[in-house]
């Protein structure tokens, strides 16, 4: 058996919050995650989880330690090379999926690879329609976002964050608004990134059934790994 790709690398990260006063909210947290992991990050409200997710996205950079995305250092990279960075190799799926109502559906998964601009324009369209196609949304393509339904706009909302073929996609509470149906799909669409595509998942949750059917846990508690 080959060693398993190590994707992320975090060595020491600590965080401290100032408000109301100066508290420590990540302490030292260090651990590898794999290509084609699927892993959740677990834990009580204010145990850190959500904070780690954001330090790993390089969307929060005010942090203590060293974080190595593909065995590159990108602390300490610049503002410019790290939003280069999430582009090309990071998905963000949030809880609130963050679509532009107005917007047909196709449009709001074309909007990620029109701003990195490396395909044009007709073959991103192409691509946004395998990716809901993937989702069992193709039907759904050319409707506002507004008229679909929570589970639907979820399923957007990852097919935008799999456009431009991330290594890595982040997800912060994926089925907290959804019924147990809907985050059943949601799930089984993680999984099979993982597996079939090579995928790194990382799902920040407080679903403990989609927790325990990921392959690896990580328990936070008190901004520590348990």
């Amino acid at each position: 058996m080959p060693e398993p790709e190590v994707i992320i690398t975090a060595q020491k990260i600590g965080k401290y919050f100032y408000e109301p006063e100066k508290f420590k909210v990540l302490n030292d947290v260090s651990f590898e995650a794999y290509r084609g992991e699927f892993l959740t990050l677990v834990g009580k409200s204010g145990s850190g989880k959500s904070t780690l997710l954001y330090c790993l996205s390089t969307m929060d950079t005010d942090y203590e330690g060293e974080l190595f995305i593909a065995s590159e250092k990108v602390t300490g990279q610049t503002p410019n090379q790290l939003a280069a960075l999430r582009n090309h190799s990071i998905g963000f799926v949030f809880q609130f999926h963050y679509l532009l109502p107005e917007f047909s559906c196709l449009k709001n998964v074309m909007i990620p690879a029109l701003k990195m601009g490396k395909y044009k324009a007709a073959e991103i369209e192409e691509r946004a329609y395998q990716q809901l196609d993937l989702l069992g949304l193709k039907d759904q393509a050319l409707k506002p976002a507004s008229k679909l339904s929570g589970g639907q706009q979820q399923r957007v909302s990852i097919a935008r964050a799999l456009i431009n073929e991330p290594k890595i996609v982040l997800c912060d509470e994926p089925t907290g608004n959804l019924d147990s149906k809907n985050a059943q799909i949601v799930f089984d669409i993680f999984k099979k990134l993982s597996t079939e595509n090579q995928q790194t998942i990382i799902a920040v949750t407080h679903d403990a059934d989609f927790a325990a059917a990921s392959d690896r846990i990580i328990e936070l508690a008190d901004g520590s790994i348990l």
